[in-house]
């Protein structure tokens, strides 16, 4: 008996101190604020506290309380009602309404209190409510993280987690949440968490304490549609490259259109018969595919058309729940695009070379996929996580974006790993604070290699010299195609066109014959990183190398006398699909034969493999043409306008990497103290993420120091 009253005396003098600790951090919150508003109403013109006579300062001070405390009320009691009724609308729209409703809610805030003076401009407002928010944000977290179970509170909070009493039961079963760093390579991620002072310190702690490092190689198509569409539906089959034509609809496929992306998976599915890797409980957040998952936010699969049960309310209230988020990303949102411009000028007063076109656009797809897309992204995984769900997979595509324009290796990819470092944090620390245990998988889709573009290495593009080698120059007005500029072969265009809500450009319109002596449609020719894909409209089915040479009989030696190309697959009626290369060199891939020098010899061991079997795609074109690489220096010709380029064979971009937690298998069986084999392709690693998750469902982990503990 005297025990339980002692227990009960601790009950409530812990809930009197934990009461009085918030008591006092709501107390130092309303402070900060009232001291940011006066301080706000001093330094703007157009804002004021005190009326024309003058006021004494305790009369502007007990204004300015007053106007903070129905301010922060507002936002603690009505905002996230709010944003909840506003989810619907498109993640960057809904940005832009959290800056005007918090402006007005200030308005109101100061139009009402009894020494009043009127609310400020609604401009005027919108910046000071901005402010405020980030403040008293900033403050309420630096006062949580110092208490554990306030730190605890606040997060759970942040996810939209309800606790009615207690803490809510911790399942025994882990949860898994895979994280995709788009476009890190193994070789440039081994650098960045090596050294005694390293790039990314959180990925660094991680592989010295908690996981390995596992390197794994791509298919011939390195780009995140076939990657991604593998890992999460378990089939890359037919997706021959980032765009191809086929010739039954006369259109082209863009992996990183919604329509494109949508068909895509369905093919998958239909091929796999699985819903897919997150079918049971799971969450996508920025990717192009939904894995099956119900929980869906910047995915491109379903931006068009979300199917009936998908919804993406979890991923974006996490971010915008507190107003300062959206405020915190709009300041990074406004130095990034600042920043950008100042690093290109930097690079063309440098001399660096190679060097490509960083105007247009591109300052704003780059802020919004290292800016905007990382953080609502991050913040979806944060929700995921503190609710519990039982498989998470998010992509963070801000590396490969900043990579294609400024390489693989540099002073402004650092800047990004350091970033995406400090994300992979933010969901270490939010598993602290989880109802489950977790593990933490981090991987690549792909690597980067880095090299002159093919037009600035010799001066013209693969489409002139494809014409060329038909016959057909490329002259002013010529083309059953009108002249367009391709997308580029990124993820960022099409995830940012999928947050606004617009509508994705209209396909290309079927070809039609042209006019001329010889009635011929003009060749397709399209570009894939260093890939290049060519089609000919007129040759029904896939073209073989006789039909090919009988109607253009020097475009296989033009191309494979250009120092240039690497190889050409075409298929031929006797030998099946063969691999072309420089003087008369021949790779018949049904028979293994080789005449002359092996033309897939530079790119390495896996590349007659990785090209058998893309070769056996329905919608593989009729001529696939990969660069040339350096075997020094693993460059490659994009032909593409990309200094850094995946999507087909040579250097690092076969390369990609898995990060996965001691806890679990290893990615490759291993006989004594070597791996028994290599991971090869994404379907394998698809496998492996399945296995994973049964292992994690399984059994109850014990937890273990996190990567953010382990860092500090």
């Amino acid at each position: 008996m005297e025990n339980r009253c002692t227990e009960e005396r601790r009950v409530r003098v812990r809930g009197w101190r934990n009461g009085g600790a918030v008591l006092l951090r709501v107390l130092v919150v309303w402070a900060a604020s009232t001291v940011t508003l006066v301080l706000l109403a001093w330094v703007m013109p157009s804002f004021s506290l005190q009326s024309a006579d003058g006021e004494s300062f305790t009369k502007v001070g007990v204004t300015a309380a007053a106007g903070a405390g129905l301010f922060g009320l507002l936002n603690a009691l009505v905002w996230p009602w709010l944003v909840r009724a506003l989810l619907l609308a498109p993640a960057i729209a809904l940005g832009l309404l959290v800056f005007l409703l918090n402006g007005w809610f200030l308005v109101f805030a100061l139009s009402v209190v009894p020494a009043g003076r009127g609310g400020p401009p609604t401009g005027t407002a919108v910046v000071i409510a901005a402010v405020m928010s980030i403040v008293s944000s900033a403050t309420s977290t630096f006062l949580a993280v110092r208490v554990r179970d306030q730190q605890r509170r606040r997060m759970r909070r942040l996810a939209g987690w309800r606790a009615t009493r207690g803490t809510p039961p911790r399942t025994r079963a882990a949860g898994t949440v895979f994280l995709q760093l788009d476009g890190i390579g193994y070789d440039v991620l081994a650098d960045a968490v090596s050294g005694p002072r390293p790039v990314m310190p959180t990925l660094a702690a991680m592989c010295a304490t908690t996981h390995r490092l596992t390197p794994w190689r791509t298919d011939w198509s390195s780009q995140t549609g076939a990657a991604q569409l593998a890992i999460l539906h378990g089939s890359n089959y037919d997706v021959p490259a980032f765009r191809w034509y086929e010739k039954e609809t006369g259109e082209v496929v863009v992996t990183n259109r919604p329509s494109s992306a949508a068909e895509l998976q369905r093919r998958a599915v239909t091929r796999s018969g699985d819903p897919g890797l997150l079918a049971y409980d799971g969450a996508s957040r920025g990717n192009l595919f939904t894995g099956g998952a119900e929980q869906v936010a910047l995915v491109l699969s379903v931006a068009a058309r979300r199917a009936r049960g998908q919804r993406s309310r979890a991923g974006y209230f996490a971010y915008f729940s507190d107003p300062a988020h959206a405020a915190r990303t709009a300041a990074s949102f406004l130095v990034e695009l600042v920043r950008e411009p100042c690093q290109a000028l930097r690079a063309r007063l440098r001399g660096v070379r190679p060097r490509v076109g960083r105007g247009g656009l591109y300052p704003l797809i780059r802020a919004f996929a290292t800016v905007v897309q990382r953080d609502v992204v991050t913040a979806a995984v944060v929700g995921d996580v503190l609710n519990g769900r039982t498989a998470v997979y998010a992509d963070l595509i801000a590396y490969d974006e900043v990579a294609h324009h400024s390489g693989p290796r540099g002073r402004d990819t650092r800047q990004v790993l350091r970033g995406l470092d400090r994300c992979v944090a933010a969901v270490a620390e939010a598993m602290v604070y989880a109802p489950r245990p977790y593990h933490l998988v981090l991987l690549s889709d792909h690597g980067q290699s880095q090299g002159l573009t093919f037009q600035a290495a010799y001066g013209r593009t693969l489409e002139s010299l494809v014409r060329d080698g038909c016959g057909r120059p490329v002259a002013a007005g010529e083309g059953a195609r009108p002249a367009r500029r391709p997308e580029a072969g990124a993820e960022a265009r099409g995830t940012a066109r999928a947050a606004l809500r617009r509508r994705e450009p209209q396909p290309l319109p079927p070809v039609v014959v042209e006019p001329g002596p010889d009635r011929r449609s003009a060749p397709v020719v399209l570009g894939s990183g260093n890939l290049g894909l060519v089609s000919f409209p007129d040759l029904a089915g896939r073209a073989d190398r006789e039909a090919i040479d009988a109607h253009y009989p020097a475009l296989l030696p033009t191309l494979t006398g250009h120092p240039g190309i690497g190889f050409v697959l075409v298929r031929s009626a006797a030998y099946g699909p063969v691999v072309l290369g420089a003087d008369g060199a021949e790779f018949r891939l049904d028979s293994g034969e080789v005449r002359g020098a092996d033309p897939l010899a530079p790119f390495g061991p896996g590349a007659a493999a990785a090209v058998r079997r893309a070769a056996s795609f329905p919608h593989t074109a009729d001529l696939m043409i990969n660069s040339s690489v350096d075997p020094d220096t693993g460059d490659v010709h994009a032909f593409e306008q990309q200094l850094g380029c995946h999507g087909g064979l040579g250097g690092e971009q076969s390369r990609a990497f898995l990060l996965s937690p001691l806890a679990l298998s290893a990615p490759v069986p291993a006989v004594g103290q070597e791996p028994a084999g290599e991971l090869v392709g994404a379907e394998a690693v698809h496998r492996v993420l399945r296995r994973w998750l049964h292992e994690a469902m399984a059994h109850s982990p014990g937890r273990t120091t996190t990567p953010a503990r382990a860092a500090r």
